[in-house]
């Protein structure tokens, strides 16, 4: 990619000045050198001409003048146009002085607009000639001829310049506009299709599970209900309550807009919440051994609770789909600076469960492994050689 493509200035605009960088540099000092040699040999082809040779006092002017105008040429990035005045005042009487007039012209050509450079470009016809006059040329109008070629050439090279350099600016300018446009186009798409999950989440799930959640209340208080039935609808409705109640925090989520106000979060799980979630889930009819020793469980991160609430309860809603009936296991141990380890296992099942199974997407394990990489912890998970089906995670702490 071109180095201008990369300017963040407008080159319309007069250009910055700061340090000069390493191709800076190199510009520069070749840009002195090819000055003072090219200057050097127009010097010295005038001071040997067969026709009008410089006298020795005019030869020290002309060196002088041109050894002047190239070390102003060190300054034409801060003040070009001073600098290419000085170097066609000096041009006067200096032929020496052509070449650093000429790369000073060109230089503000490149960074200026056009008014002042036609300006400087002006003034090289009438300081030929008075420089033919001051050499004692008898060819007065060629040398004039000669100069204005010369400073023309200058100017345009270094009208070009600008030109492509603006050119480069503007395809820059429009790329990045378009680049733009692009991402707002996606972010626009992106929020549309959230807002059609969001939609249809809160259509479809939200009505079934209001739905399960009044029927099982309706249940619960009819007078003649066992104990153990009363229990169950009970505990059907309070899961779907909490069920309704991460579902809106999920539709708040995907239906969140950039500058609108978030909704609040819904309440997080921790730690402290992993004896509520077994004994649910045993209210539900499964049967769980479970054991804790945790050191300060309320001082665990909310992340390392939260992943640890979420590897148990994936964990449980595979023993509820593929296991049913079977006797499970969990174990949560550990304490600061020791890190956190999460065992679920189960027995595997020798028959088929007769009842309807429970849809599922294959998913929970991958998204476990997931969760677990990214808190830089270990899990795995799968049969062991005991007939037992393990969840082990290592979280972290």
């Amino acid at each position: 990619m071109p180095v201008s493509l990369l300017a963040p200035v407008d080159p319309a605009l007069p250009e910055p000045v700061g340090p000069r960088r390493r191709r800076d540099w190199v510009v520069d000092i070749v840009g002195f050198l090819v000055a003072l040699a090219l200057g050097g040999l127009i010097l010295a082809d005038a001071v040997h001409s067969d026709v009008d040779p410089l006298t020795a006092q005019k030869a020290v002017v002309d060196a002088s003048c041109g050894l002047l105008a190239c070390l102003a040429l060190w300054w034409r990035r801060r003040w070009p146009l001073g600098v290419a005045l000085a170097g066609v005042l000096l041009g006067t009487f200096s032929a020496s002085a052509t070449i650093a007039g000429l790369i000073a012209l060109l230089s503000l050509a490149v960074h200026r607009s056009i008014r002042p450079v036609l300006l400087v470009a002006a003034l090289w016809v009438p300081t030929a000639f008075a420089y033919a006059i001051f050499a004692g040329r008898d060819d007065a109008l060629s040398v004039v001829l000669l100069a204005t070629a010369l400073a023309l050439a200058a100017t345009a090279w270094g009208m070009f310049v600008r030109a492509r350099r603006q050119l480069l600016f503007t395809l820059r300018e429009r790329a990045l506009r378009a680049e733009a446009e692009q991402r707002l186009h996606a972010d626009t798409a992106r929020m549309a299709e959230r807002t059609l999950i969001a939609r249809e989440m809160h259509d479809v799930l939200a009505h079934r599970i209001s739905l399960m959640a009044l029927h099982a209340g309706a249940l619960e208080v009819q007078p003649d209900l066992p104990p153990a039935v009363r229990d169950t609808a009970e505990l059907l409705r309070l899961t779907a309550r909490q069920a309704l109640e991460e579902l809106r925090g999920v539709i708040g989520v995907l239906r969140e807009e950039p500058g609108r106000e978030s909704p609040p979060a819904a309440p997080q799980p921790s730690l402290s919440d992993i004896p509520r979630l077994i004994e649910e889930t045993r209210r539900a009819g499964a049967k769980i051994d479970f054991e804790m020793q945790v050191d300060h469980p309320n001082a665990a991160p909310s992340m390392l609770g939260r992943d640890a609430y979420r590897i148990v309860q994936e964990s449980l809603t595979n023993i509820g789909k593929h296991a049913r009936g079977t006797a499970g296991r969990v174990r949560v141990t550990g304490a600061a600076d020791s890190g956190l380890h999460v065992s679920v296992r189960n027995r595997l099942p020798v028959h088929a469960h007769g009842g309807p199974t429970l849809p599922g997407s294959g998913a929970g394990l991958l998204g476990l492994q997931e969760r677990v990489t990214l808190a830089g912890g270990i899990l795995v998970h799968g049969p062991d050689g005991s007939g037992d089906f393990v969840v082990d995670a290592e979280l972290p702490w």
